[in-house]
């Protein structure tokens, strides 16, 4: 890569990360948007190499069905901050900041947290093999964000380049016998009292293994792969539902649980 290209993939690093950090808004990406997702991952590779905190798991994201073939993904992946990772418990309201002017949204997931190391080159999965690695699954919820309002609008590989769009997950109960129950749990997420989505992990293409095996080769072939004890978000079931500041969701797992939250300023 030339230095050019460099300086223009750590600059546009460098401006994510500081409105991150300093909770400011963007009004749009700060250069040229990256035109392949290998591009956005060498943005957020950059933006890795310098943020402070450490990545406690990954979060998956699907790339719509027009863009697909052009991008040559159905997929994207964003990481998990340490200190973004909060936990559920009955009946109690768990709040999770937002960026005030960017973009916020809840979405109800299934949460994989990780048994084993993944062997750092394999990169061809079946479901028993990736499911060998899972400790548990959780009921949970990504707590989407970005400086950018517009993020969504603006395509995969600027979500890719921004952290994957993710500001943390709430990390609720675990499922009794998951590999047998987790396809007949069905899911819904209100907002203020209204439901807002319904759905179930076949809402997810290929359900949600489908998108633990694309990790799995996914961080291999970027040499981070897998390790015991992260988590895994699986993608939205129910939908993207934006949510602002003061507003508060319940996202309910039939039969599992329910997550209480409320968004709050960062």
């Amino acid at each position: 890569m030339d230095s050019a290209r460099l300086a223009t993939t750590d600059g546009i690093a460098a401006a994510l990360v500081a409105a991150r950090r300093a909770r400011r808004a963007l009004d749009g990406f700060p250069g040229p948007m990256p035109a392949s997702m290998a591009e956005a991952y060498r943005i957020q590779d950059a933006g890795l190499s310098i943020w402070d905190d450490e990545v406690a798991g990954w979060k998956i994201g699907l790339v719509g069905p027009h863009l697909r073939e052009a991008l040559k993904a159905e997929r994207l992946a964003g990481p998990i901050f340490r200190k973004d990772v909060r936990t559920a418990e009955p009946g109690v309201v768990v709040e999770f900041p937002v960026f005030a002017g960017g973009f916020a949204a809840v979405e109800g997931e299934f949460i994989f947290r990780m048994g084993a190391d993944a062997p750092s080159a394999k990169t061809v999965w079946t479901d028993d093999e990736a499911a060998a690695l899972v400790a548990a699954v959780h009921i949970g919820v990504e707590t989407a964000g970005s400086p950018m309002r517009m993020i969504n609008d603006l395509g995969p590989t600027v979500v890719g380049s921004d952290f994957g769009n993710n500001f943390g997950v709430i990390v609720g109960a675990a499922i009794d016998n998951w590999r047998a129950r987790m396809d007949g749990v069905a899911v819904s997420t209100a907002i203020e009292g209204k439901v807002v989505g319904t759905g179930g992990a076949q809402s997810l293409p290929g359900g949600p293994m489908a998108g633990l095996r694309f990790l799995l080769a996914h961080l291999a072939e970027r040499g981070r792969p897998l390790r015991k004890g992260e988590l895994v978000s699986s993608g939205a079931i129910t939908g993207v539902h934006d949510i602002v500041a003061g507003q508060s969701s319940i996202i309910t797992f039939e039969g599992c649980g329910a997550i209480e939250c409320r968004a709050v300023s960062a």
